[in-house]
């Protein structure tokens, strides 16, 4: 091989390697999350959920675990379920625990019958939702 084509060679290598290490960077890059938008959204689960009306308390399970969704996928967080986004999102939560249990709390309204939940269960979910949309910069 003469020089010309060693030369030749190492670039396409150098230019593959570079080619590689950008898609690396940015195939998981998240998107820029509407802060204004989801914080608007947040403060109407939240404005909604009402101590005196049960049905608020399902509602705002529901509604927040949608917006969680909504925030994963905004920020490219791959999955056919939510619960596949949330384990591709697993080093983002600074509250996995409780997120997980806030969306099984979901997953049983959403699939079983006559499920009650507590104002004070409500919250919790709440809060869990609003630390995993803070994790992801959502709000």
């Amino acid at each position: 091989m003469d020089m010309t084509s060693v030369i030749f060679l190492v670039a396409i290598v150098i230019v593959g390697a570079l080619f590689l290490t950008i898609m690396a960077f940015t195939k998981h890059a998240p998107r820029h999350v509407d802060q204004a938008r989801y914080q608007a959204d947040w403060l109407k689960i939240e404005n909604n959920l009402s101590r005196d009306e049960p049905s608020s308390h399902i509602l705002a399970v529901l509604n927040a675990d949608k917006l969680v969704d909504r925030a994963l996928r905004d920020s490219r967080y791959q999955g056919e379920t939510m619960g596949d986004r949330l384990k591709s999102a697993r080093d983002t939560w600074s509250n996995a625990n409780e997120l997980w249990e806030a969306h099984k709390l979901r997953n049983r309204l959403a699939h079983e019958t006559n499920v009650a939940v507590s104002y004070d269960e409500a919250k919790r979910a709440l809060i869990a939702f609003k630390r995993a949309l803070k994790d992801l910069g959502a709000i």
